[in-house]
Protein backbone atom coordinates (compact mmCIF):
# COMPACT_ATOMS: atom_id res chain seq x y z
CA UNK A 1 0.00 0.00 0.00
CA UNK A 2 1.54 3.56 -0.79
CA UNK A 3 2.42 5.57 2.40
CA UNK A 4 0.77 9.06 2.91
CA UNK A 5 2.06 11.17 5.97
CA UNK A 6 -1.44 11.32 7.19
CA UNK A 7 -4.24 8.76 8.54
CA UNK A 8 -7.57 10.57 8.88
CA UNK A 9 -9.72 7.36 10.77
CA UNK A 10 -13.57 8.21 10.52
CA UNK A 11 -12.97 10.28 7.32
CA UNK A 12 -16.48 9.70 5.88
CA UNK A 13 -17.77 11.47 8.82
CA UNK A 14 -18.76 15.13 9.37
CA UNK A 15 -15.41 16.18 11.46
CA UNK A 16 -13.47 13.47 9.22
CA UNK A 17 -14.17 15.20 5.70
CA UNK A 18 -13.28 18.73 7.53
CA UNK A 19 -9.71 17.35 8.68
CA UNK A 20 -9.12 16.23 5.00
CA UNK A 21 -10.18 19.63 3.48
CA UNK A 22 -7.89 20.95 6.10
CA UNK A 23 -5.38 18.58 5.07
CA UNK A 24 -5.88 19.59 1.35
CA UNK A 25 -5.02 23.54 2.21
CA UNK A 26 -2.16 22.30 3.68
CA UNK A 27 -0.74 20.38 0.81
CA UNK A 28 -0.41 17.24 2.67
CA UNK A 29 -0.92 13.68 1.60
CA UNK A 30 -3.69 11.78 3.42
CA UNK A 31 -5.09 8.01 3.51
CA UNK A 32 -9.03 8.52 4.08
CA UNK A 33 -9.96 5.43 6.23
CA UNK A 34 -12.55 3.67 7.42
CA UNK A 35 -14.72 0.76 7.87
CA UNK A 36 -16.94 0.85 4.47
CA UNK A 37 -15.24 1.82 1.21
CA UNK A 38 -18.13 3.37 -1.28
CA UNK A 39 -19.33 5.57 1.71
CA UNK A 40 -15.14 6.92 2.15
CA UNK A 41 -15.69 7.61 -1.65
CA UNK A 42 -18.97 9.09 -1.80
CA UNK A 43 -17.35 11.22 1.05
CA UNK A 44 -14.62 12.48 -0.19
CA UNK A 45 -16.48 13.58 -3.35
CA UNK A 46 -18.09 15.90 -1.48
CA UNK A 47 -14.64 17.39 0.17
CA UNK A 48 -14.12 21.13 -1.34
CA UNK A 49 -11.60 21.11 -3.84
CA UNK A 50 -10.71 17.86 -3.03
CA UNK A 51 -9.67 17.53 -6.86
CA UNK A 52 -6.53 18.52 -5.88
CA UNK A 53 -5.55 16.56 -3.08
CA UNK A 54 -3.54 13.82 -2.59
CA UNK A 55 -5.16 11.31 -1.11
CA UNK A 56 -6.40 7.46 -1.35
CA UNK A 57 -9.35 5.91 0.38
CA UNK A 58 -9.15 2.75 2.47
CA UNK A 59 -11.02 0.43 4.17
CA UNK A 60 -10.30 -1.12 7.59
CA UNK A 61 -11.42 -3.50 10.04
CA UNK A 62 -11.51 -1.55 13.42
CA UNK A 63 -8.92 -4.16 15.39
CA UNK A 64 -5.80 -3.28 17.00
CA UNK A 65 -3.78 -5.49 14.25
CA UNK A 66 -5.76 -4.31 10.67
CA UNK A 67 -5.26 -0.26 12.18
CA UNK A 68 -1.61 -1.02 13.05
CA UNK A 69 -0.62 -2.53 9.93
CA UNK A 70 -2.65 0.55 8.25
CA UNK A 71 -0.42 2.63 10.13
CA UNK A 72 2.66 1.58 9.05
CA UNK A 73 4.56 4.02 7.64
CA UNK A 74 2.50 6.82 8.61
CA UNK A 75 3.47 9.84 10.60
CA UNK A 76 0.27 10.87 12.26
CA UNK A 77 -3.50 9.44 12.65
CA UNK A 78 -6.07 11.90 13.03
CA UNK A 79 -8.80 9.97 14.83
CA UNK A 80 -12.59 11.01 14.89
CA UNK A 81 -14.02 7.91 15.25
CA UNK A 82 -16.72 7.79 18.38
CA UNK A 83 -17.69 7.84 21.09
CA UNK A 84 -14.11 7.39 22.18
CA UNK A 85 -14.75 5.54 25.34
CA UNK A 86 -16.15 2.53 23.14
CA UNK A 87 -13.51 2.59 20.11
CA UNK A 88 -10.88 5.09 21.13
CA UNK A 89 -8.32 2.78 22.61
CA UNK A 90 -8.12 0.24 19.93
CA UNK A 91 -6.76 3.35 17.73
CA UNK A 92 -4.16 4.42 20.40
CA UNK A 93 -2.80 0.86 21.13
CA UNK A 94 -2.37 0.45 17.35
CA UNK A 95 -1.11 4.03 16.63
CA UNK A 96 1.66 3.35 19.81
CA UNK A 97 2.62 -0.35 18.10
CA UNK A 98 3.47 1.38 14.76
CA UNK A 99 5.16 4.05 16.64
CA UNK A 100 3.18 7.40 14.76
CA UNK A 101 1.59 10.37 16.74
CA UNK A 102 -1.96 10.31 17.78
CA UNK A 103 -4.18 13.14 17.66
CA UNK A 104 -7.84 12.88 17.97
CA UNK A 105 -11.57 15.25 18.66
CA UNK A 106 -12.30 14.07 21.96
CA UNK A 107 -12.87 15.45 25.47
CA UNK A 108 -14.18 12.53 26.98
CA UNK A 109 -12.19 12.50 29.93
CA UNK A 110 -12.35 8.95 31.05
CA UNK A 111 -11.37 7.92 28.12
CA UNK A 112 -8.60 10.46 27.95
CA UNK A 113 -7.67 9.09 31.50
CA UNK A 114 -7.01 5.68 30.30
CA UNK A 115 -5.49 6.37 27.48
CA UNK A 116 -2.94 8.53 29.29
CA UNK A 117 -2.21 5.40 32.10
CA UNK A 118 -2.00 3.12 29.73
CA UNK A 119 0.12 4.12 26.88
CA UNK A 120 1.56 7.65 27.93
CA UNK A 121 5.14 5.52 28.63
CA UNK A 122 4.94 3.63 25.26
CA UNK A 123 4.41 6.92 23.04
CA UNK A 124 7.25 8.71 25.17
CA UNK A 125 9.60 6.10 24.65
CA UNK A 126 9.18 6.36 20.73
CA UNK A 127 9.38 9.97 20.88
CA UNK A 128 5.66 10.34 19.80
CA UNK A 129 2.82 12.55 20.81
CA UNK A 130 -0.34 11.20 22.31
CA UNK A 131 -2.73 14.26 21.86
CA UNK A 132 -5.92 13.84 22.65
CA UNK A 133 -8.48 16.79 22.46
CA UNK A 134 -6.80 18.58 19.67
CA UNK A 135 -10.37 20.19 19.00
CA UNK A 136 -12.51 22.87 19.39
CA UNK A 137 -14.21 23.32 22.88
CA UNK A 138 -10.56 22.32 24.08
CA UNK A 139 -7.62 23.29 22.08
CA UNK A 140 -8.72 27.29 21.96
CA UNK A 141 -9.82 27.29 25.26
CA UNK A 142 -6.51 25.87 26.07
CA UNK A 143 -4.84 28.59 23.78
CA UNK A 144 -6.90 31.41 26.35
CA UNK A 145 -5.67 29.88 29.34
CA UNK A 146 -1.97 29.80 28.75
CA UNK A 147 -2.21 33.22 27.39
CA UNK A 148 -3.45 33.88 30.69
CA UNK A 149 -0.80 32.11 32.21
CA UNK A 150 1.86 34.80 31.03
CA UNK A 151 1.01 36.82 33.56
CA UNK A 152 2.93 35.82 37.05
CA UNK A 153 1.15 34.74 39.80
CA UNK A 154 -1.80 33.68 38.35
CA UNK A 155 -2.83 30.24 40.01
CA UNK A 156 -6.60 29.77 39.27
CA UNK A 157 -8.32 29.27 36.23
CA UNK A 158 -12.31 29.81 35.35
CA UNK A 159 -12.68 28.79 31.95
CA UNK A 160 -16.36 28.72 29.51
CA UNK A 161 -16.49 27.76 25.84
CA UNK A 162 -19.69 29.12 24.63
CA UNK A 163 -20.48 27.79 21.05
CA UNK A 164 -23.37 28.74 19.09
CA UNK A 165 -23.78 25.10 16.36
CA UNK A 166 -25.86 21.70 16.57
CA UNK A 167 -23.46 18.85 17.65
CA UNK A 168 -22.92 16.39 14.89
CA UNK A 169 -24.59 12.50 15.59
CA UNK A 170 -21.22 11.46 16.27
CA UNK A 171 -20.78 14.34 19.22
CA UNK A 172 -24.20 13.84 20.32
CA UNK A 173 -23.12 10.26 21.09
CA UNK A 174 -19.97 11.17 22.73
CA UNK A 175 -22.39 13.81 24.83
CA UNK A 176 -24.44 10.85 26.35
CA UNK A 177 -21.42 8.25 26.43
CA UNK A 178 -20.08 10.89 29.06
CA UNK A 179 -22.88 10.20 31.23
CA UNK A 180 -21.74 6.77 32.06
CA UNK A 181 -18.46 8.27 33.77
CA UNK A 182 -19.98 11.11 35.46
CA UNK A 183 -18.09 9.91 38.37
CA UNK A 184 -14.67 10.99 36.57
CA UNK A 185 -16.03 14.48 35.76
CA UNK A 186 -13.56 16.95 37.68
CA UNK A 187 -12.50 20.23 38.54
CA UNK A 188 -9.29 21.70 40.37
CA UNK A 189 -9.43 22.87 43.61
CA UNK A 190 -6.31 23.91 45.11
CA UNK A 191 -4.33 20.88 43.75
CA UNK A 192 -7.32 18.25 45.09
CA UNK A 193 -9.71 16.67 41.86
CA UNK A 194 -13.20 17.52 43.13
CA UNK A 195 -16.11 15.82 41.26
CA UNK A 196 -18.86 18.03 39.42
CA UNK A 197 -22.32 16.89 41.00
CA UNK A 198 -24.14 14.91 38.18
CA UNK A 199 -26.81 15.90 36.10
CA UNK A 200 -26.37 19.93 36.80
CA UNK A 201 -26.34 23.17 35.13
CA UNK A 202 -24.62 26.44 35.82
CA UNK A 203 -25.56 30.10 34.55
CA UNK A 204 -22.61 31.91 33.19
CA UNK A 205 -21.70 35.18 32.01
CA UNK A 206 -19.88 34.92 28.11
CA UNK A 207 -18.57 38.50 26.81
CA UNK A 208 -20.42 39.55 24.26
CA UNK A 209 -23.85 38.01 25.35
CA UNK A 210 -26.17 40.15 27.37
CA UNK A 211 -28.00 37.47 28.72
CA UNK A 212 -26.61 34.56 30.96
CA UNK A 213 -26.14 30.88 29.29
CA UNK A 214 -26.86 27.40 30.86
CA UNK A 215 -23.52 25.62 30.86
CA UNK A 216 -22.51 22.11 31.70
CA UNK A 217 -19.51 20.58 32.91
CA UNK A 218 -19.18 18.45 29.83
CA UNK A 219 -17.49 15.05 31.62
CA UNK A 220 -15.10 17.74 33.20
CA UNK A 221 -13.02 19.37 30.37
CA UNK A 222 -9.51 18.77 29.53
CA UNK A 223 -8.00 21.77 30.99
CA UNK A 224 -8.33 19.71 34.83
CA UNK A 225 -6.72 17.36 33.08
CA UNK A 226 -3.76 18.81 31.56
CA UNK A 227 -3.01 21.77 34.09
CA UNK A 228 -3.49 18.86 36.88
CA UNK A 229 0.83 18.61 36.20
CA UNK A 230 1.30 22.32 35.99
CA UNK A 231 2.64 23.71 38.83
CA UNK A 232 1.37 27.11 38.18
CA UNK A 233 -2.36 26.08 38.70
CA UNK A 234 -3.63 25.38 41.44
CA UNK A 235 -7.50 25.25 40.88
CA UNK A 236 -9.10 25.11 37.50
CA UNK A 237 -12.83 24.69 36.40
CA UNK A 238 -14.15 24.24 33.01
CA UNK A 239 -17.85 25.02 31.55
CA UNK A 240 -19.25 24.53 28.20
CA UNK A 241 -22.24 25.60 26.76
CA UNK A 242 -24.20 26.04 23.30
CA UNK A 243 -26.00 29.44 22.80
CA UNK A 244 -29.21 27.19 22.35
CA UNK A 245 -30.53 27.45 25.54
CA UNK A 246 -33.15 24.23 24.77
CA UNK A 247 -30.57 21.99 24.14
CA UNK A 248 -28.60 22.39 27.30
CA UNK A 249 -31.75 22.67 29.52
CA UNK A 250 -32.81 19.01 27.23
CA UNK A 251 -28.62 17.74 28.28
CA UNK A 252 -29.22 18.47 31.91
CA UNK A 253 -32.80 16.58 31.71
CA UNK A 254 -31.24 13.66 30.16
CA UNK A 255 -28.54 13.65 32.32
CA UNK A 256 -31.01 13.18 35.33
CA UNK A 257 -33.07 10.68 33.42
CA UNK A 258 -30.32 8.98 33.13
CA UNK A 259 -28.88 9.10 36.97
CA UNK A 260 -32.68 7.78 37.91
CA UNK A 261 -33.47 5.84 35.23
CA UNK A 262 -30.60 4.14 33.60
CA UNK A 263 -27.51 4.24 35.42
CA UNK A 264 -28.48 0.86 37.06
CA UNK A 265 -29.25 -1.01 33.96
CA UNK A 266 -26.61 -3.46 32.88
CA UNK A 267 -23.97 -1.64 31.07
CA UNK A 268 -24.54 -3.14 27.41
CA UNK A 269 -28.66 -2.24 27.49
CA UNK A 270 -27.62 1.10 29.47
CA UNK A 271 -25.09 1.81 26.32
CA UNK A 272 -27.95 0.83 23.85
CA UNK A 273 -30.49 2.87 25.54
CA UNK A 274 -27.96 5.84 25.86
CA UNK A 275 -27.65 5.56 21.69
CA UNK A 276 -31.26 5.44 20.51
CA UNK A 277 -31.59 8.92 22.67
CA UNK A 278 -28.65 10.35 21.44
CA UNK A 279 -29.61 9.00 17.69
CA UNK A 280 -33.24 10.92 18.19
CA UNK A 281 -31.58 13.97 18.72
CA UNK A 282 -29.22 14.24 16.46
CA UNK A 283 -29.64 11.46 13.56
CA UNK A 284 -28.23 12.99 10.46
CA UNK A 285 -25.22 14.71 8.61
CA UNK A 286 -25.69 18.79 9.78
CA UNK A 287 -25.43 21.11 7.18
CA UNK A 288 -22.53 22.85 6.37
CA UNK A 289 -21.41 25.29 9.05
CA UNK A 290 -22.26 28.72 8.31
CA UNK A 291 -19.78 31.77 9.79
CA UNK A 292 -23.44 34.45 10.15
CA UNK A 293 -24.37 31.83 12.26
CA UNK A 294 -21.63 29.62 14.05
CA UNK A 295 -20.21 31.87 16.39
CA UNK A 296 -18.30 30.80 19.58
CA UNK A 297 -16.35 32.17 22.50
CA UNK A 298 -13.86 31.21 24.89
CA UNK A 299 -13.08 32.98 27.50
CA UNK A 300 -10.80 32.23 30.48
CA UNK A 301 -10.53 34.33 33.93
CA UNK A 302 -6.91 33.61 35.39
CA UNK A 303 -6.46 34.47 39.35
CA UNK A 304 -3.46 35.65 41.38
CA UNK A 305 -3.60 37.09 45.35
CA UNK A 306 -3.82 40.33 43.58
CA UNK A 307 -3.38 39.99 39.69
CA UNK A 308 -6.46 38.98 37.69
CA UNK A 309 -6.10 38.69 33.22
CA UNK A 310 -9.14 38.00 31.17
CA UNK A 311 -8.17 36.38 27.76
CA UNK A 312 -11.56 35.79 25.31
CA UNK A 313 -11.14 33.95 21.79
CA UNK A 314 -14.02 35.13 19.21
CA UNK A 315 -13.79 32.56 16.25
CA UNK A 316 -16.40 31.03 14.18
CA UNK A 317 -17.05 27.69 13.07
CA UNK A 318 -16.11 25.16 15.51
CA UNK A 319 -16.29 21.79 13.71
CA UNK A 320 -14.02 23.76 11.06
CA UNK A 321 -11.72 25.07 13.55
CA UNK A 322 -11.38 20.90 14.79
CA UNK A 323 -10.11 20.05 10.97
CA UNK A 324 -7.89 23.06 10.95
CA UNK A 325 -6.37 22.23 14.66
CA UNK A 326 -5.66 19.06 13.87
CA UNK A 327 -4.63 19.36 10.16
CA UNK A 328 -2.12 22.24 11.53
CA UNK A 329 -0.91 19.82 14.47
CA UNK A 330 0.03 17.03 12.33
CA UNK A 331 2.10 19.38 9.26
CA UNK A 332 4.07 20.73 12.49
CA UNK A 333 5.09 17.39 13.53
CA UNK A 334 5.60 16.19 10.09
CA UNK A 335 7.73 18.99 9.58
CA UNK A 336 9.69 18.22 12.69
CA UNK A 337 8.17 20.78 15.49
CA UNK A 338 7.80 19.40 18.74
CA UNK A 339 7.79 20.56 21.72
CA UNK A 340 6.36 17.19 23.85
CA UNK A 341 6.62 13.58 23.57
CA UNK A 342 3.95 11.10 25.41
CA UNK A 343 0.64 12.04 26.53
CA UNK A 344 0.05 15.76 26.05
CA UNK A 345 -2.21 18.33 24.83
CA UNK A 346 -1.85 19.60 21.66
CA UNK A 347 -0.63 23.28 22.72
CA UNK A 348 2.35 21.04 24.74
CA UNK A 349 2.81 19.31 21.44
CA UNK A 350 3.52 22.17 19.22
CA UNK A 351 2.83 25.33 21.30
CA UNK A 352 -0.33 27.58 22.16
CA UNK A 353 1.15 30.36 19.87
CA UNK A 354 1.72 28.28 16.98
CA UNK A 355 -1.72 27.00 16.78
CA UNK A 356 -3.06 30.63 17.69
CA UNK A 357 -0.88 31.63 13.98
CA UNK A 358 -2.25 29.27 12.04
CA UNK A 359 -6.02 29.59 13.47
CA UNK A 360 -5.41 33.30 12.51
CA UNK A 361 -4.16 32.51 8.99
CA UNK A 362 -7.52 31.27 8.17
CA UNK A 363 -9.04 33.62 9.75
CA UNK A 364 -11.18 32.06 12.22
CA UNK A 365 -10.15 33.62 15.46
CA UNK A 366 -9.64 36.84 17.42
CA UNK A 367 -7.74 36.88 20.34
CA UNK A 368 -8.76 39.75 23.63
CA UNK A 369 -6.54 40.02 26.60
CA UNK A 370 -7.27 42.49 29.49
Amino acid sequence: MPTKPVVVYGASGYTGRLVCEALRHYQLPFIAAGRDKARLEAAMKQVPGIETADYEVVAVDHAVDALADLFDGAEVVCNTVGPFLYYGLTVVEAAARAKIHYLDSTGEIDFMSQARDAFDAAYAEAGKVLAPSSAYMYTPLEIAARIVLETEGIDTLEAICSATGTPTYGSTQSIFAMFQSAETAFYLEQNQRVPWPAARGYEVSVPGLPMTQLAHPWGGGSLPLYFERDPRVRSCRQLTGFTNRTLMEQVVQLQQLYESDLKALPEDERTAKLGEIAAGIQSGMPPRENPLVHRCTDHVVGRGGNTVCHCTLYSFNPYQVTGTVLAAVAQFLIGGHQTASGFASACEAVGYREILGQLRNFGLVEVSVS
